[in-house]
């Protein structure tokens, strides 16, 4: 780079500013470097032989210059500082209504980490914003060829250091507001390109400026001190300025950071794109333009300029990734929160720019088939020569006030009427008196801020101090009210003709509910599936949406869909024209609905990261969603491999309750079980029994990991052993497992009881060990968590845990007791959720309904207690008994079904002995009931 001369059109200027720094800094060193490296910026930038034109993004300032530039020079080739391979996307701004944002996806990646995965970037587009411009122009004007010349996305991602997130390039702070509604997330987690981004690089700078501007945000500065001034400024004075502060931002950025040196890579790649074009169509420089950011304007690099006598930069191939390009909805909100601007200050500058097109009587250029399109077109004119000498308009821009502007009464009592009257809408109290508060606020805030007219920032001030109350009524804060009052935010919308075909295909395929889904709003549709079978496939279309959208966008209100059943009727709340971008990049990793879930399903069974449980629920869906039979053998017996790879039990409750769902739909619906369940069976029957000696001594291993083991083991044992196992493995397992920890060893103990090792009797007499053993009784509900667990492999032993407790309840003392409870339930309820209920169905079965029958009540475990036979007088041997004694048979019968054994004692008369007669003496009542049943007279002749 050559050392600038000290003469020429800023001469005057650079002798000031040697002078100026040469007093405030006791010399003229560093000081003076940076002044004069300014203006040695600005001349070589103008002096250049391509015209460049700097911007800033959202600027309407820039973007109101731009248009003025455009139809005085009419350019023939508009090289833009976008991503190059973005360009064919450019055609379909045409069927939206902006703001929207082009994208470039990638799911698929090769040669990126795959953690970086899906890897996205976006460009916000809104009307206000100068290269808009640009691109309508080139679009619309015959002739004019439009060239992007930043690197590509790909290059994006191959320049970004893998030991840093791809999104770390860019701010990207969460929104503020209560009703935001999602639009800051519509841009979701990709990377922002911004044209024309223009902040300082010192956090110092910037404080600095906010603080003697008397304003909040960088945006608020920007808009007061360059937006204003710049909006009726002629083009040398307007990229002067803006070459001026893009160069004082570059040089305060510290020469060693690294994004400084992707910035310096990224203009070197321009460049070398633009030379490359020149000189493969032979276009006069003078008959083009180069848009690009006030940064990049003031570059340094050596290959800057056409006359560079620096070799091209070397510019390496794309990787292999395969990326998807289309177009997605944007929002003033969501390019807010992209870029760290203040919140509403992008719906600001709309209002500004349409009170500038307005006021200047500028016709901007818009795309064709755009709502409120009014296209004028332009005809490509020849230049008929250079430019003239570049003048020094800096100095006279520096050293002149802008002009203030009067106070626009009107405009501020509109806003003034215009915010009370959506306060009260919202809630708050606000009167005619609040709005007169409002404006003179207003006019006192500017007078502090040393403007003459409120800024619509002034006003938002104004409005918060006068309005806002502690308490927020409603969902939206003044400052909202006040954003939604001077632009709101503006949500873009992707026409049908613009959107990829898998969104088309759905919005095509759900016209039988008879809704416009393309609206943002949410709507409510009902299926009659028994009335209107054709509706069938809007049912099946709509559960696989839920599978892949957000919660959000298509919810079921009515209906059910899982292994087995099918809902007759369904209701859905609809919101897929607010969930736009997310259906729009689903089109990205298919063409139809079913292609995508089928492969969001493969890549759950076939991911670095899947599991057993995570293949068995891709096959549940599989079968639930897309009646895919090749489908679920294909993960199902995925799902076998990743069972046997595995070296932990922690997934083993979630296996059992899915491979059991999952069996039983199988063995309901076919007549023979599927290849793979049969080998998940057998694999995780041989699994389970080698982990288990492991297991239960693992202390990282839960007790209710080992029971959900040992409750597929048991469960499954039966069609285990048909289908080729061998019982020995269990018992094997068994025999080498030794625990330690008091639940894993109630759980033991159940098994060895399940498999005939341990009778009834045994377990009661440990049991009843440990609760006569003062050491062991505070570890008892432990134990008791193990049984509670041991449901699971062993049902039946629900009756011996319901005596257990029972049992302990009833032996142990109150000083014991007391302080034993809470952690029993603490440890119930951690552990055993959802097998309580079993122990509260055998509680309710065993133990009496009445509290009358409980003092009575001999609890069933307790043997047979011995009984004294009441005194009652003599009765005579009514009808009932002659019955019993007559026929025999029926009592015989009971007799067998209940185990009892004996003969029948009686005189030859065929009447009951003393025995019989003395056991129906002493229980009238049962002879009684059992007459009332027959409808037998009772002992004194009468009717029943």
């Amino acid at each position: 780079m050559t050392a600038p001369a000290t003469i020429g059109a800023f001469g005057a200027l650079r002798e000031q500013l040697t002078e100026a720094a040469a007093a405030f800094a006791d010399g003229p060193d560093a000081l003076a470097d940076i002044l004069t490296g300014l203006v040695d910026d600005v001349d070589r930038a103008l002096g250049e032989r391509l015209e460049i034109f700097p911007v800033c993004h959202h600027s309407p300032a820039s973007a109101l210059a731009m248009v003025r530039r455009l139809r005085e020079k009419q350019p023939r080739v508009i090289y833009l500082e976008l991503c190059e391979d973005l360009q064919p996307v450019l055609t379909e701004l045409r069927n939206c209504r902006l703001p929207v944002a082009v994208q470039a996806f990638a799911s698929e990646l090769d040669g990126f980490p795959a953690a970086w995965a899906p890897l996205s970037v976006i460009a916000p587009v809104t009307e206000a914003s100068a290269e808009y411009q640009a691109i309508a122009y080139a679009l619309e004007t015959p002739g004019v060829e439009l060239v992007l010349v930043d690197r590509s996305t790909d290059h994006v991602f191959q320049w970004t250091p893998r030991d840093e997130t791809p999104a770390a390039d860019e701010s990207t702070p969460e929104p503020t507001g209560d009703d935001s509604e999602g639009q800051a997330a519509l841009h979701g987690d990709a990377v922002g390109v911004e044209i024309g981004a223009l902040r300082p690089g010192f956090a110092e700078l910037e404080a600095y400026l906010l603080h003697h501007g008397k304003v909040r945000h960088w945006s608020e500065w920007w808009a007061s001190y360059v937006e204003r001034p710049l909006a009726t400024a002629d083009h040398d004075t307007y990229r002067q300025v803006m070459v001026l502060i893009g160069s004082l931002f570059r040089r305060l950025r510290p020469s060693a950071a690294q994004r400084n040196d992707r910035d310096e890579d990224r203009e070197r790649y321009m460049w070398t794109r633009i030379r490359q074009h020149l000189a493969a169509t032979g276009v006069d420089p003078e008959e083009c333009l180069y848009v690009c950011g006030a940064f990049h304007a003031a570059s340094r690099v050596e290959q800057f300029g056409l006359d560079s006598c620096a070799p091209d930069f070397d510019i390496t191939p794309r990787t292999a990734t395969k990326w998807q390009y289309g177009l997605i909805p944007s929002s003033h909100s969501a390019i807010e929160a992209q870029f760290g601007l203040a919140p509403g200050s992008v719906s600001i500058a709309a209002a500004a720019w349409s009170k500038a097109v307005s006021a200047s009587g500028l016709k901007p250029y818009r795309l064709s088939g755009q709502r409120g399109a009014n296209i004028r077109r332009g005809r490509v004119k020849a230049v008929t020569g250079a430019a003239g000498p570049v003048a020094d308009r800096l100095s006279g821009f520096l050293a002149t006030a802008p002009t203030p502007d009067g106070l626009d009464e009107a405009e501020l009592r509109g806003w003034c009427v215009d915010i009370v009257r959506l306060a009260r809408r919202n809630g708050y109290l606000a009167s005619t008196a609040d709005a007169i508060a409002v404006f003179e606020t207003s006019i006192l805030l500017a007078g502090l801020r040393n403007r003459a007219r409120p800024t619509p920032y002034d006003f938002a001030d104004a409005a918060v101090t006068c309005i806002e109350k502690d308490v927020v009524p409603g969902r939206r804060d003044v400052r909202r009210l006040c954003e939604i009052l001077l632009g709101g935010d503006r949500v873009g919308q992707v026409g049908y003709d613009s959107l990829p075909p898998l969104a088309r295909d759905v919005l095509h395929r759900l016209q039988p509910l008879g809704l416009d889904l393309e609206k943002r709003t949410v709507q409510r549709a009902l299926l009659d599936l028994h009335r209107d079978p054709e509706l069938t496939g809007c049912s099946d279309l709509l559960w696989m949406l839920r599978h892949l959208l957000p919660p959000g966008a298509v919810r079921p209100i009515m209906g059910e869909r899982r292994l087995g059943h099918r809902s007759v009727q369904e209701s859905w709340d609809l919101a897929l024209g607010r969930h736009q971008r997310a259906l729009i990049e689903l089109g990205y990793e298919g063409v139809t609905i079913e292609q995508v879930l089928e492969q969001r399903l493969r890549r759950a069974a076939h991911g670095p990261d899947a599991t057993a449980v995570s293949a068995l629920t891709a096959v549940e869906d599989a079968i639930t969603l897309l009646n895919s039979p090749r489908l679920v053998d294909e993960l199902g017996t995925r799902a076998v491999e990743l069972l046997a790879a595995e070296r932990t039990v922690d997934d083993a409750p979630e296996v059992l309750r899915r491979i059991r769902r999952l069996l039983a739909h199988h063995q309901a619906t076919t007549s023979t079980l599927p290849a793979w369940c049969a080998a998940f069976v057998t694999t995780g029957y041989a699994h389970y029994c080698t982990l288990l000696p492991t297991a239960v001594v693992d202390e990282d291993t839960g007790v209710r990991q080992v029971g959900a083991m040992l409750g597929f083991l048991f469960s499954m044992e039966s069609l285990a052993l048909s289908l080729g196992c061998d019982r020995s493995q269990l018992e094997l397992a068994l025999a080498q497992s030794h625990p330690q920890a008091p639940p894993k060893v109630a759980l033991l103990w159940a098994a060895h009881h399940q498999l005939g090792l341990l009778s009834l009797a045994e377990l009661r007499t440990r049991c009843r060990e440990l609760l006569t053993n003062p050491l062991v009784v505070p570890a008892f509900p432990q134990y008791l968590s193990g049984f509670v667990h041991a449901l699971e492999p062993v049902p039946g032993l629900a009756p011996f845990v319901v005596e257990t407790m029972s049992t302990a309840f009833a032996q142990l003392p109150d000083p014991v007791l007391l302080p034993w409870l809470p952690n029993l339930v603490t440890t119930l309820r951690a552990h055993g959720p959802e097998l309580v209920p079993l122990l509260v169905r055998e509680a309710a079965r065993t133990f009496p309904g009445t509290l009358a029958a409980l003092d009575s009540w001999v609890p069933p475990w307790a043997g047979t207690a011995a009984t004294v036979t009441p005194t009652v007088p003599e009765r005579p041997i009514g009808q009932v008994h002659a019955l019993l004694a007559g026929h025999r048979e029926p009592v015989d019968a009971v007799a067998a079904l209940l185990g009892v054994t004996g003969d029948w004692q009686g005189g030859d008369d065929g009447t009951p002995g003393l025995t019989a007669a003395a056991l129906v003496r002493a229980y009238p009542e049962t002879a009684e009931a059992v007459a009332t049943v027959l409808g037998l007279p009772n002992r004194d002749g009468g009717p029943t």
